[in-house]
Parts: structure tokens; sequence; C-alpha cells
């Protein structure tokens, strides 16, 4: 893995396809930003499949059920839309009809997507490994479906930096 300027927001994605590294865009989406990385440093994503991939679109997983219909226990979250475009590599959270319904599943777009912008949350983007979630396994549901092995925050000493790197527990 390569050395990040702020590993905080970077999240290391381990897939049955290979590694994916997001970017975590905090400034976008702050609330969503820090549930994704509450539950990844819970384990939660880990294991967890791609439940819904489809070609030219987006993969969506997130859901522990594999099912669609799941989530974490913890409270939904309020949309935090902004104008990021929905364009190839960019992490967005799914929802129900309700936009105040985003809790832990999401879904990495293919390609341009325009019309989700404005109407999903936006809160990282892939900056390595789109070549692997490219290999994800097709279908609504996938039969068979690629997953998550494991998903940490860099900054948890997941990366090349130990983990006293962080600029925490300073204070």
């Amino acid at each position: 893995m390569a050395n990040y300027d702020n590993p905080e927001n970077i999240l290391l994605m381990e897939t049955s396809q290979g590694d994916v590294v997001i970017e975590l865009l905090p400034d976008l989406a702050p609330q969503h930003v820090a549930r994704v990385k509450e539950l990844a440093r819970e384990g939660f994503y880990d294991g967890v499949v791609f439940h819904r991939v489809i070609e030219g679109f987006m993969a969506q997983g997130g859901d522990p059920t594999g099912t669609g219909m799941g989530g974490s226990e913890k409270p939904d979250l309020p949309a935090e839309f902004n104008a990021e475009p929905h364009v190839r590599g960019i992490c967005s959270m799914a929802r129900s009809q309700n936009p105040n319904s985003a809790n832990s599943q999401f879904f990495i777009v293919f390609g341009d997507s325009g019309f989700l912008d404005n109407q999903y949350t936006v809160w990282g983007r892939v900056i390595e490994g789109m070549d692997n979630v490219d290999k994800f396994k097709r279908g609504e549901p996938a039969q068979g479906p690629d997953k998550m092995i494991s998903v940490k925050v860099a900054a948890d000493g997941s990366g090349d930096k130990p983990a006293a790197d962080a600029a925490e527990g300073d204070a």
C-alpha cells in the first residue's frame, strides 16, 4: 500500500477481486464519512457482499443480510446531498425513497450517472483499484457475489504509516 498524506480519510478495502482504496470526503458529507469510518472500525463491512452490481452503472454493498433490505443498527442519517457529480469511481450512500434513510449501504459508480446528482450523498472516491471493482460479478442479486473481505481506515495501522503517526491521543 502507498503512503497517504491523510490516512484518517483513506479507506482500505480488501475485496474478493483485489484491493480498492477510497479517499473519504468529509468536507462534502461529514456525517456520512463519520458513519462509514465508524462501521469500518467496528468490522461491520468485513465479509459483506456487493449484492447488486449493474453493468455500466454501479456496485452496491453494505447490507449485512446481502438482500438490499438490511443495514446497521445505528440510526439513519440525514441527507448531505452535495454538488459532487456521480462519475466513475464515486462512492455514494444508498437509501430508500426517504432522502434521510441512508444507513450502511453504499454504491461505487462505474460510469457517468448524472441523474443521481444532488439526490444521493457522495462521501468518497476510489483512488486505486477501480479495475478490481470492474471485475465484480454482475446481477440483482449477483450469483456468488463478490465481497469485502476487510475494510479499514488507513490511520488505524493498515497502511504503511504506524498508528502512532496518527495525530490522535496527544490532547
